[in-house]
């Protein structure tokens, strides 16, 4: 076993961050216009949930992995 970190860009921010891409919270593709998962980092996370309180939405919880290395099989 090992273990990996993805290195990307945040879709909001666009600074660099790493990541576990199994469960970093991410625009979804189809509103993305990329046509993939984009990332979005923590300290965009903190900044956007208390806009989607105050607008009836619910603040995005990140997975408590998110942002820590992601074991491989390798």
């Amino acid at each position: 076993m090992g273990y990996e970190i993805v290195i990307g860009e945040c879709f909001s921010c666009k600074r660099r961050f790493g990541f576990n891409a199994e469960h970093v919270p991410s625009v979804p593709a189809h509103l993305s216009g990329t046509g993939t998962r984009e990332p979005i980092c923590r300290e965009c996370v903190e900044w956007a949930n208390p806009e989607r309180v105050k607008n009836g939405l619910d603040p995005i919880v990140p997975h408590p992995d998110a942002y820590e290395p992601q074991e491989v099989p390798w």
